[in-house]
């Protein structure tokens, strides 16, 4: 049930965060995609009636039991440090412009 509604908010969304509202690493990734100016869908597991099942699942699915658990295009992207180092080499607007979340820039 939690991986199916994982994978079904994961294909419904170009770009989604799952997060908790008291993590400071999910605040700095969803922080980092404003500034970017991308739309996203967070999945707040801590207020969520089946996050404790859903973070369950993406940790089978992903391989990763922390959160921020980042998807972009489909695709699994990893946590804050991934997301923070992706933009630091300029690989991240790429795949938010892929993802149709961000315009290229001029």
């Amino acid at each position: 049930m939690a991986l199916d509604k994982a994978k079904e908010i994961v294909a419904a969304n170009p770009v989604v965060v799952f997060s908790k509202t008291h993590c400071p690493f999910c605040v700095k990734v969803k922080q980092l995609l404003d500034q970017l100016g991308a739309k996203y869908k967070a999945v707040e597991l801590d207020v969520e009636s089946d996050g404790p099942e859903i973070q369950a699942a993406l940790a089978a699915w992903t391989g990763q039991r922390t959160v921020p658990n980042v998807f972009i295009g489909g695709k699994h992207i990893g946590g804050c440090d991934t997301c923070v180092a992706k933009h630091k080499e300029g690989n991240l607007v790429p795949l938010l412009v892929e993802a149709g979340v961000v315009s290229a820039p001029a």
